[in-house]
């Protein structure tokens, strides 16, 4: 059952609790309602994808309380100064290279070297984070594929009962998703349009911004492009042939395992630290059959891009 939790000192500290415990607690942004959870668990991060129904693992969002705290995850910029300055806290969310050792989730990034981070201005959100003390991943708090949730009853009529607790403070004051800018490559890029104009960003950053159509850059929101291993991918094998690596799922001989209890979730959560040790070996990697159910859809269509000629 879903707990509709208020923003009093006990529903804060209540949903903060959850958070810390590895649940799913929807929460109002001035964007839209955001589904959260601990971008360091990565079980709860998968829980993400599994109570959206999402087919595939893009990148999420991580939500911060201040400038400061994103420095400790991302390879801080002088244009990330500037439009920080200008619009946190607020709808924009900042591309940058991710920090070695950064402790989050690989299923946060998608596998990928880059980070989205965002200091939203919603008081019961940054109230949230900061009584967490750390940072939440939160896509839209939505089935994947529907209508985004700017209320906490479109939050109810789609999760209830897929989450631990929805936070009601009423209808969200944007309505739209924040805006993306990339800061990854050698030019700002407008990864996707939102709650901040981009010519406000134009003439904060004193220059026009890219446009990206989703192949170089990848952020929430966007087609992505996929992680993909140097070495080749086979799919759907019982066992490694000689010169492979095997990645396996359920109680198997391999390599690496995915999850040697068959537990879809945990899959999910190893996917990407998995698939980059084993490519660390230089050798092709063979992958176990994958159930093409919950999760497991998001994993092989995962595993079917990484395993695409190229």
């Amino acid at each position: 059952m879903t707990e509709t939790l208020t923003p009093t000192p006990q529903g804060i500290a209540r949903a903060a609790h959850l958070l810390q415990d590895g649940a799913l607690v929807a929460l109002p942004t001035e964007t839209v309602y955001g589904l959260g959870a601990d971008a360091r668990n990565g079980e709860a991060v998968a829980g993400i994808y599994a109570a959206k129904g999402r087919p595939s693992f893009n990148p999420l969002i991580v939500h911060l309380p201040d400038v400061e705290t994103a420095k400790r995850y991302v390879e801080w910029t002088e244009q990330a100064d500037r439009l920080a300055q200008a619009f946190w806290p607020g709808a924009l969310t900042l591309v940058l290279p991710l920090k070695p050792d950064s402790g989050l989730s690989s299923l946060v990034t998608a596998g990928l070297p880059s980070l989205a981070v965002r200091v939203p201005a919603h008081p019961v959100m940054r109230q949230v984070l900061q009584a967490l003390d750390g940072p939440v991943a939160a896509p839209s708090a939505n089935p994947s594929g529907k209508i985004s949730a700017t209320t906490a009853a479109h939050v109810m009529a789609g999760l209830a009962g897929k989450i631990a607790a929805v936070m009601d403070d009423g209808a969200c004051a944007v309505g739209v998703e924040s805006t993306i800018v990339g800061l990854t490559g050698p030019r700002p890029a407008l990864l996707r349009a939102g709650g901040v104009p981009g010519e406000a960003l134009e003439a904060t950053l004193g220059r026009e911004l890219d446009v990206v159509d989703g192949a170089e850059i990848i952020a929430p929101g966007q087609l992505a492009s996929h992680y993909a291993p140097g070495a080749a991918v086979r799919l759907n094998v019982g066992q490694a042939t000689e010169g492979e690596v095997l990645l396996g799922f359920g109680q198997m001989d391999c390599d690496l395992n995915l999850s040697s209890s068959g537990d879809l979730t945990e899959a999910a959560a190893n996917l990407f630290d998995h698939l980059h040790r084993l490519d660390a070996t230089g050798q092709p990697i063979a992958v176990a059959t994958i159930p093409d159910h919950g999760l497991g859809r998001a994993i092989n269509d995962r595993l079917t891009r990484a395993a695409a000629p190229r």
